[in-house]
């Protein structure tokens, strides 16, 4: 009989150290998490606005999507009738101790016409504008205090209007959409040249990158 009952206690304590440990991995796998934040920016079309941000330190992943709008789970056909109040979108994992809410808007502000209305580029709808999605009260001040840099900066010779406002659900787009610059690069940079997109960053922007 103890023959028995010894390697069965072996068995139980084992197993209960098992357990103990994957609960500790659970834990501290759900602590690096928590210190991600999120961020979530419109800036017209969205294949265009995945990969400046996928290529910067700290950001965990990026997701492209929809967001300001008052339909649930919408498809792409939907948001691009411009009836679901919807805006074409992305949604940033970053960790905050690599890269801060502040780089990220520098990144947002400098990949946009902020001063064009319900458009960016060739694309022309309310899906199209710009805003900055705020999470929190700190995003928010951040948010407002660089758009007012932005515009005592004299970059700009019209006013800039792109919305800062609270977040709400943001529904991840049609996997063909994701990360769209890998999947299909030749399409891809075939739109952002063919937009104008492109030409307007680089004729905005280049002084200041040198």
């Amino acid at each position: 009989m103890n023959n028995y009952l010894i390697p069965l206690f072996i068995l139980i304590v084992l197993g209960i150290n098992g357990a103990l440990c994957g609960e500790s991995k659970n834990s501290d796998s759900d602590t690096t998490h928590e210190k991600y934040e999120r961020a979530t920016f419109a800036g017209g079309c969205f294949w265009c606005m995945q990969h400046p941000f996928d290529q910067l330190e700290g950001v965990i992943s990026t997701a492209v999507g929809y967001t300001g709008g008052n339909v649930e789970n919408p498809a792409y056909e939907e948001v691009s009738s411009g009836r679901t109040g919807h805006a074409e979108a992305i949604e940033i994992r970053y960790d905050p101790s690599l890269i801060s809410y502040a780089s990220l808007l520098q990144v947002f502000w400098r990949n946009i016409d902020p001063t064009a209305m319900n458009r960016q580029f060739a694309d022309v709808g309310s899906q199209y504008r710009t805003a900055i999605f705020y999470h929190t009260e700190e995003q928010k001040n951040l948010a407002e205090s660089s758009k007012k840099e932005l515009e005592k900066s004299g970059k700009f010779n019209k006013p800039i209007v792109t919305e800062i406002v609270p977040a709400s659900a943001f529904y991840k787009a049609e996997d063909y959409h994701q990360k769209y610059y890998e999947k299909n690069p030749t399409q891809y940079n075939k739109y952002k040249y063919g937009s104008g997109r492109e030409r307007y960053l680089k004729e905005t922007w280049e002084k200041d990158a040198k």
